[in-house]
């Protein structure tokens, strides 16, 4: 009798562990499912995500997510710093409006540092093409303050966002005009339209006031991108829609490697002749007075209009 109750306790204890063992087994495939659904761009953001690129390799937490966003801080951010909930949402919903999808996710992941002895400080940006930050759209910023939205606190973030759309927009991967325009020369329309189309009217006034003084040195000294050349282009063909159209036209036409990556970075003449199609009027004269002509240029222009006749002006 003894022996018999013996077996029986232990096959109850032997079916006890293969049931939790399933249990496990059960629980480590969700958690599999929920975190391969948050890969694919779905379902709720992750609570803790692991950095791990560049110098970074903080864990940083999820503060706020929305269908549009998914805020995240590190250790040091206070978190009494909410407005980045509606500015980000907002911003990037009007992108996704603006320039179309951005692979198949519909969140901007943003990350935000408070630079504590000098680290993290900075913005960059990555994409959905992206495997340095796990395919996902993102934005990771870092300032010693983060109080209030005005000034640099909230055009980091918005220029970040600007990026993705030069280098991610239409399915293509590359910003084949940042060999011309640097890293900030399209952020200053960007900025100043984004502003406008998420109730910081008065920042955007800000930003056309000082750009109404900026000059740098390139192409020629003295150069002026936003008066001279981006504005007029906006203000005249479309605001947006003509900026949304340019990258639209690289993205259709301009030569691209391995399916969906540009190939090679614009010269001049290519630059001008795209910039003409999405306006759908000549720019030359636009381009002489913001940068001068130079005869290359010319000869890029009237090559680029037989390389690409499909672009009408």
């Amino acid at each position: 009798m003894t022996l018999k109750i013996g077996l029986a306790l232990c096959a109850v204890l032997f079916a006890a562990v293969i049931e939790n063992s399933c249990s496990e087994t059960r629980l480590e495939r969700r958690n599999a499912a929920l975190a391969s659904a948050d890969t694919a761009k779905t379902g709720v953001p992750p609570l803790k995500w692991k950095e791990h690129w560049f110098e970074h390799d903080l864990t940083i937490s999820r503060t706020f997510y929305d269908n549009n966003a998914a805020i995240y801080y590190d250790d040091n951010m206070p978190r009494n710093v909410t407005w980045p909930n509606k500015v980000i949402s907002e911003a990037w919903a009007y992108v996704k409006k603006t320039y179309g999808n951005f692979g198949d996710s519909t969140r901007i992941y943003a990350i935000f540092h408070k630079v504590v002895n000098g680290k993290l400080g900075g913005g960059h940006p990555a994409s959905y093409f992206d495997e340095s930050h796990d395919y996902r759209n993102v934005i990771d910023c870092g300032l010693d303050d983060w109080t209030n939205p005005t000034g640099q606190q909230i055009g980091m973030p918005i220029h970040e966002l600007g990026h993705i759309v030069c280098g991610a927009s239409h399915g293509v991967k590359g910003s084949p005009s940042d060999a011309l325009w640097g890293d900030s020369k399209f952020m200053e329309i960007f900025i100043y339209d984004v502003y406008q189309h998420i109730g910081y009217e008065a920042e955007a006034a800000k930003v056309f006031e000082e750009m109404q003084s900026k000059r740098d040195s390139f192409p020629a000294a003295n150069t002026q991108w936003f008066k001279n050349w981006f504005y007029p282009i906006y203000d005249k063909h479309g605001k947006a829609a003509v900026l949304n159209k340019y990258f639209e036209l690289l993205a259709k036409y301009y030569p691209k490697k391995n399916g969906n990556e540009f190939d090679h970075d614009l010269n001049w003449g290519e630059f001008v002749h795209f910039w003409s199609g999405a306006a759908g009027a000549d720019l030359k004269a636009q381009a002489t007075k913001a940068f001068g002509w130079k005869d290359k240029w010319e000869a890029q222009y009237k090559k680029a209009q037989k390389d690409f006749p499909a672009l009408k002006y």
